[in-house]
């Protein structure tokens, strides 16, 4: 791989990202609704359910925001990690002194194929994640880095 060929998760992770902000943003003005429909007061109903909108549509910009803030840089003694959007972050992980790599995926992740990648070291602190990769890269990432790992933890 050529320097600098930044890898990035797949676009579809943006789609799960709109989702977890749909979510609470639905619920948040689904409970103004019924505010509303119990005639509690309208005004407070109405500026809760203006409240929460607002605040999923932040929170939406976030969560796109931070999927475009990560990237993995595989190089040939260790993989980088970037992340972050206001504190940016950058993570050196040896291969050799991964102790293991973890693929999981939940519901939402597993509907749209995709993925996380995590790293684990020795030092709690250095343990890194790549969200939001297709299975089939995640799967590839994944014994890569097994295989790196034990070579280089076997001094080859």
């Amino acid at each position: 791989m050529e320097p600098g060929a930044w890898k990035r998760p797949s676009p579809r992770l943006r789609h799960v990202r709109h989702i977890e902000a749909l979510v609470p943003t639905a619920a948040g003005a689904a409970a103004a609704a019924i505010l509303l429909a119990l005639e509690v007061s309208a005004l407070a109903a109405i500026g809760g359910a203006l409240a929460v909108l607002v605040a999923g549509a932040v929170l939406d910009v976030l969560l796109q925001r931070r999927v475009g803030a990560w990237g993995y840089l595989e190089r040939e003694d260790d993989l980088l990690v970037r992340r972050g959007l206001m504190v940016h972050r950058l993570s050196v992980v040896p291969y050799g002194r991964m102790q293991f790599v973890d693929v999981t995926a939940g519901p939402i992740e597993r509907s749209f194929g995709l993925a996380t990648v995590r790293l684990h070291t020795a030092a709690a602190a250095t343990d890194a994640r790549i969200p939001g990769l297709e299975a089939a890269e995640a799967a590839r990432l994944r014994d890569q880095l097994a295989a790196l790992g034990e070579a280089n933890a076997a001094g080859l």
